[in-house]
């Protein structure tokens, strides 16, 4: 916190979004800044729709004993209009001993409220929440050079790829990363140190053997079992791996960013499954699309021997891909 001075607090926060990991972390690090001043600060939290103007008045006055106080207001979208525009006047002219930080949505409800808060000169933090699969790329990136690392976008879309879409699981997962290794994170750190895991071997059974790579996908699919994976999302990354390719082979030609859109697909994806679908016909992905369906069925119908049932889906789509190439 080198370097927090009195004057480089903003006196009015708008936390704006609805991801619930970047207000929390927005609030904790207004809350540190704000320690690092002042390790007496007042911190108070209220819900916006309990507030009444008559308590906001009260806490916002000048106190009888000085000292720093810092007042979070949750909820900013839910104020009643009296106390938004108690708000709103306030901001105008807000006390420099008094930080407030409102926490909104962000969406259409109580918007003039963040609008007049950003008018008066509100510092805003942006909380919202990653919408493609872009932001998600450039978020891990700032995550591990927040934690002292570096990424290229192949290891944080392996990361993506390992760990999935929520944003405190890839935040957790980038600052482990960072501790565990030298900080210099590529896709290989990335595959080196999730082998084990649930996605990446699902993913790695159905890419080895949308390739017809018979070996590589058994020895992916076996390490799976070994570590304790569930077959389900084994057998379910197996059925998209052959409904991706089906889809964008169908789509016919067309560069990854021009189908990315008609396909809602991210281009990285298509472009994988262009380069994963050299080699296959029409009905050779037919018949593994069957397979596939199958293997499902078998796997989440509770089969017996649910191992045996992969495997058996493994050797049935290389075969059918064999059967394209002939």
């Amino acid at each position: 916190m080198g370097g927090v001075t009195p004057a480089s607090l903003a006196p009015i926060l708008l936390v704006l979004g609805d991801e619930e990991l970047l207000a929390t972390r927005a609030v904790t690090e207004a809350v540190a800044k704000v320690r690092s001043v002042d390790p007496e600060v007042d911190v108070r939290e209220y819900q916006a729709s309990a507030l009444t103007v008559g308590e906001i008045a009260e806490m916002l006055s000048p106190s009888l004993f000085g000292g720093r106080r810092l007042l979070i207001l949750r909820s900013g979208q839910d104020a009643r209009k009296d106390l938004v525009a108690a708000l709103l006047a306030y901001a105008k002219n807000p006390d420099p001993e008094v930080q407030l930080l409102v926490l909104h949505l962000g969406g259409a409800k109580g918007k003039a409220f963040a609008d007049g808060l950003r008018a008066a000169g509100a510092t805003v933090v942006p909380a919202a929440k990653l919408k493609g699969h872009r932001d998600r790329v450039a978020f891990v990136r700032d995550e591990i050079r927040r934690a002292g690392g570096k990424c290229s976008d192949d290891a944080a879309e392996a990361l993506i790829a390992a760990v999935g879409n929520d944003m405190r699981e890839l935040a957790a997962a980038c600052s482990q990363l960072v501790a565990d290794t030298d900080g210099r994170i590529s896709a290989e750190t990335v595959s080196r140190y999730y082998r084990g895991r649930v996605e990446v071997t699902g993913f790695t059974v159905a890419d080895a053997t949308m390739v017809g790579d018979v070996p590589g996908a058994l020895e992916a699919l076996r390490w799976a079992l070994h570590v304790g994976v569930d077959p389900v999302p084994i057998a379910d990354a197996l059925a998209d791996g052959v409904r991706t390719v089906a889809r964008v082979a169908s789509a016919g030609r067309g560069s990854p960013y021009q189908l990315a859109s008609s396909l809602g697909m991210p281009a990285w994806k298509i472009e994988r499954a262009q380069r994963q679908g050299r080699g296959w016909t029409p009905e050779g992905l037919v018949r593994a699309m069957q397979v596939a369906a199958e293997c499902n069925a078998a796997v989440k119908g509770g089969s017996d021997d649910r191992a045996y049932a992969l495997e058996r889906a493994v050797f049935s789509v290389a075969a059918a891909r064999q059967g394209s190439t002939r």
